[in-house]
């Protein structure tokens, strides 16, 4: 028996696995949305998009942040017909049409109201102990920046006015305990958060909850928005996603993703300005676009930049994988050997 047929058979936790062979690395499994920029923002590739783990949705209100999330979750309903959501509710916000909106069938959400974050601690931890990994479930908590300590709750009803500095450390003891369960039973969870702006000369958005969440997550992304305006009516909003955090993703990106009042979000927002800075879209005239064969040089027909938000404009860019790779390479992480510049040192040295 070899040294490592020993060790994993002395092994007490019936998980451990040669790393070759681990599950929990070579199984991660990705749900595709229906927005290209928003599975870039999660993966860092068009065809990638959602996985297991902690994906935190944080800005102010009225900034998409449960949009984005039921936008996602329903496509990983869509994905696995026996899927269940398990939607965790502290705002009351979302009412039945937002679900419907995204073509989510409401006998699948489990709705679960809390009050407050222990509650919400106690659930989960015993939901996530009772689900098995071939199990489907994808997990929304709507909002963990609302939410209230027990202790806070309790204060109130004695009539105390003292400060509670129990919610953050309580926030970081829920997700330090449930970020093992998300990857060994491949569980996507998505949380809605708040911002707060940093006191200073230069204030920039701080997720709140206190550093667990940061420790924790997967995917952290800061939503900001812009009035999506012609002339003076606004028709909707340029929502902009600020890579916060991301295994995959470099940090600080920035994708906007269009949404109208009538027409939703914008399938095909976000991926004009990557394109026009890889040649594959050239801009022959103010206000005009044109689609170029790279393989010729080509420069298709002019259209306006409402055309480029619809797929007939995009078709033929996507069918070049190598703008599939340029986006790759323009938003994923790089991963190179740790060794090649501590080997040239020593060589150098020798």
């Amino acid at each position: 028996m070899s040294v490592m047929d020993k060790l994993k058979k002395n092994s007490r936790i019936k998980t451990t696995e040669v790393l070759a062979d681990s599950k929990f690395f070579n199984e991660k499994e990705m749900t595709t949305t229906d927005v290209p920029m928003i599975n870039v923002a999660l993966s860092g590739s068009v065809d990638g998009g959602l996985s297991s783990g902690l994906t935190v949705l944080a800005g102010p209100s009225k900034h998409f942040k449960t949009s984005f999330a039921l936008l996602m979750a329903s496509a990983y309903l869509k994905k696995n017909p026996d899927a269940v959501m398990l939607f965790y509710d502290s705002e009351f916000g979302s009412p039945q049409s937002y679900f419907e909106s995204y073509d989510i069938d409401l006998t699948r959400v489990l709705h679960t109201p809390i009050t407050n974050v222990e509650e919400l601690k106690f659930d989960i931890i015993n939901q996530l102990e009772n689900i098995d990994r071939e199990d489907k479930v994808i997990i929304v908590i709507d909002s963990v920046g609302n939410m209230a300590s027990k202790k806070e709750l309790e204060d109130a009803q004695n009539e105390k006015s003292v400060a509670d500095m129990s919610r953050a450390k309580a926030l970081k003891g829920l997700f330090r305990m449930t970020t093992p369960y998300l990857t060994m039973k491949n569980i996507p969870l998505l949380a809605i958060n708040h911002t707060y702006k940093e006191i200073g000369l230069f204030p920039k958005d701080i997720v709140g909850g206190g550093t667990g969440i940061y420790y924790s997550a997967d995917n952290i992304w800061i939503i900001g928005r812009q009035q999506d305006k012609k002339g003076t009516e606004i028709q909707g909003y340029h929502f902009i996603i600020n890579i916060e955090k991301s295994r995959y993703v470099k940090e600080k990106s920035k994708i906007p993703i269009t949404v109208s009042w009538d027409g939703g979000v914008r399938k095909f927002s976000g991926l004009l300005d990557v394109a026009l800075a890889g040649g594959y879209v050239n801009k022959p005239s103010n206000g005009w676009y044109a689609a170029v064969d790279q393989s010729t040089g080509e420069i298709g027909p002019k259209v306006r930049y409402d055309d480029t938000l619809e797929k007939p404009f995009w078709d033929p860019i996507f069918n070049d994988t190598n703008f599939k790779e340029f986006l790759k390479n323009t938003y994923t992480i790089g991963h190179r050997s740790m060794l090649d510049s501590a080997s040239e040192f020593i060589d150098d040295n020798e």
